[in-house]
């Protein structure tokens, strides 16, 4: 069974519509993220899911049950919902322990034990369950503020740009950390963030967000190989567009020559578009008599950015070659794959 399903939801707030009849459907012990500038409505759509505000059409149900929807309107704390803010939200005169069991009903004193050791072995916070807030590290409060939303055992786990705050060179790890002990408990989760390379890591599947609407859903690398228009491909990475004229269903013609395409081409012979090439689908060679120009590079370690210009055209390339110079003629090519065209 689905543990959240979301039909035409609409919202609107003093007469202007933020969410635009979205439809998105989560299974058990998945991850999904709602990524987007700010705005678009994806933290709408979370306090709508966790009942801190009403839908004007469709409506939320979970596990089939409905929680808001046509007269019907269960309230947050009602709803079997964890939640883990962007600012922790921990109650600073509270001790870890205290924060932790917070809202954790219905047990004993040896279950409540039983609960916590378990809750602070699973966010590695073991003899710190006498701390107070303060006394923690970023990294440190917000696995508190992860083991607390845990600890109530909820259907779904909601997490509002959680690791906004955490130092950057721990945040990649706990990140899958997180995901880890979300999958070994089988927690089915909502992410808000509007950071593509979060959603990478942290996500099974992306519902990209723009103007309200969801554009976009599914894995990670479908929408990134197989964007449905142009504003998906640009937010999920660098990309170039090169003018192509469609010659036959698996081949285009370009400056760079014939491109073929692994898969059909939905356009019609002679259609001229925009073919999307990430920069790393583009091979470089050098070359003497070579039809491209480097023009700039940026060296990123085991890779190297560079910008080659063919003609009145500017292309990056992502390239193992490290040692290439400015001013060196090159060769471009692109392997064949399947073509993404707009």
């Amino acid at each position: 069974m689905s543990t959240l399903t979301i039909q035409n939801v609409k919202s609107d707030y003093q007469g202007q519509v933020i969410l635009k009849g979205l439809d998105l459907t989560l299974e058990q012990g998945e991850i999904v993220a709602l990524l987007g500038p700010s705005g678009c409505g994806k933290t709408t759509l979370l306090r709508a899911i966790a009942g801190l505000q009403a839908i004007s059409q469709g409506s939320i149900s979970i596990n089939g049950e409905c929680l808001s929807g046509d007269n019907t309107f269960v309230a947050s704390e009602h709803r079997g919902i964890g939640m883990i803010f962007q600012d922790y939200a921990l109650f600073p005169h509270l001790t870890v322990s205290e924060n932790v069991l917070f809202g954790v009903n219905g047990l004993d004193n040896s279950q409540r034990k039983a609960r916590l050791e378990e809750m602070l072995q699973l966010v590695k916070l073991e003899g710190l369950e006498s701390r107070y807030p303060h006394e923690l590290s970023g990294g440190q409060q917000q696995r508190v503020s992860i083991a607390r939303a845990l600890a109530y055992e909820p259907e779904l786990l909601l997490l509002d740009e959680p690791f906004s705050n955490i130092d950057a060179q721990v945040r990649n790890e706990m990140m899958l950390e997180i995901r880890q002990i979300l999958k070994q408990r089988n927690v089915s989760a909502v992410f808000v963030t509007h950071s593509k390379d979060e959603a990478f890591v942290f996500a099974d599947k992306l519902a990209l967000f723009k103007d309200g609407a969801i554009v976009q859903h599914g894995l990670a690398e479908t929408l990134y190989a197989h964007p449905k228009e142009r504003y998906v491909a640009d937010f999920l990475g660098a990309g170039n567009y090169l003018s192509v004229m469609v010659k036959n269903q698996q081949q285009v013609s370009s400056i760079l020559g014939l491109i073929e395409s692994t898969s059909e081409l939905s356009q019609a012979a002679n259609y001229q578009g925009q073919l999307l090439l990430r920069p790393q689908q583009i091979d470089l060679q050098p070359a003497s008599q070579g039809h491209g120009e480097i023009i700039e590079r940026r060296f990123l370690g085991t890779i190297c950015h560079y910008w080659v210009k063919v003609g009145q055209q500017t292309l990056e390339v992502r390239s193992q070659l490290t040692e290439l110079t400015l001013g060196l003629k090159v060769n471009l090519s692109i392997s064949p794959h399947s073509l993404v065209i707009f």
